[in-house]
C-alpha cells in the first residue's frame, strides 16, 4: 500500500496544521521507498523499537511521540509521527483516554482540555479503583480533602500547565500523566497522575483503526520507563 495514502487518512482525522508550533510532526524519516506492507505502532520510537520493526521485517513506524533528534542510522525506514496535533483531534489521545473509563468528553477551554460532566457525583475513593484498572500505579494529591467529584477535567501526557484553566473552567479534578511538584503542592483540586505512558499508550488502536485493515499491522513491545 502507498505510504502516503495512510498518512493521508492520519491526517485527514488529526490535520498536522493543528500541531503545537513548537512540535515536529509527519515523516520523520521519509525514505524512497513508496509502497509498505507492515506497519510497527509505538508510543516512543527508540532504538529497541528500530531493532523490533527491523526483525519483524515492517516497512514503516508510527509512533504518537516525534523523534525531535534522529539518528543517522535509522534512514533506512520511515517513520512517522502524530503527537499534537492527535492530543487535538475529536476522538483523539485524550478523548480516547475518557472513552476508556466509558464518559463521553465534551470540549471547552484549552483545546486540549476535556471536561466530563457527572449526572451524579463519583466518590474519591470509588473514581481511584476506575483509574487503577489501566494505571496501577496512579499517584493523586487532594489538598483539600475532597470526598467527590462531579466535574472532571482530562489531558492525556503533559497536562500539569493547565491546571488553572481547569480550576477556572470550574472542574472538580484534573486526570493527566504528567504532574509536576509544585503544581502539586499549589492544586485546589484533586490531581490524578495516570502516568504518562499509561494516559497515551491507549490511543494505538484508534491510529490503527485510521489505517483500517488494508495492511498489516503489529504493536511494538514497550513499557514505561520508571520502575515502581
Amino acid at each position: 500500500m502507498n505510504k502516503y495514502e495512510i498518512t493521508k487518512r492520519i491526517e485527514h482525522f488529526a490535520p498536522v496544521e493543528t500541531a503545537e508550533v513548537w512540535d515536529c510532526v509527519g515523516y520523520m524519516v521519509d525514505t524512497d521507498k513508496t509502497d509498505v506492507s507492515k506497519i510497527m505502532l509505538c508510543l516512543t520510537v527508540t532504538e529497541d523499537i528500530i531493532k523490533q520493526a527491523k526483525e519483524q521485517n515492517c516497512d514503516m513506524i508510527i509512533s504518537h511521540h516525534p523523534c525531535f533528534y534522529t539518528p543517522l542510522e535509522w534512514k533506512d525506514i520511515d517513520i512517522y509521527s502524530a503527537h499534537t496535533n492527535l492530543d487535538r483531534a475529536k476522538n483523539g489521545t485524550t478523548d480516547t483516554l475518557i472513552h476508556k473509563l466509558g464518559f463521553e468528553p465534551q470540549k471547552n477551554g484549552n483545546d486540549y482540555l476535556r471536561f466530563v460532566d457527572l449526572e451524579q457525583p463519583i466518590e474519591i475513593e470509588e473514581f481511584v479503583k476506575q483509574l487503577k484498572k489501566f494505571s496501577p500505579n496512579l499517584r493523586y494529591v487532594n489538598n483539600k480533602n475532597v470526598n467527590s467529584i462531579k466535574r472532571i477535567a482530562f489531558c492525556a501526557g503533559s497536562g500539569s500547565d493547565f491546571l488553572k484553566e481547569a480550576q477556572i473552567e470550574g472542574a472538580n479534578a484534573l486526570v493527566t500523566g504528567d504532574l509536576k511538584f509544585h503544581t502539586a503542592v499549589d492544586a485546589e483540586i484533586v490531581v490524578f497522575d495516570i502516568g504518562h505512558f499509561e494516559s497515551e499508550i491507549l490511543v494505538l488502536p484508534t491510529i490503527e483503526a485510521l489505517i483500517n485493515k488494508d495492511i498489516e499491522i503489529i504493536y511494538a513491545e514497550e513499557k514505561s520507563p520508571f520502575i515502581y
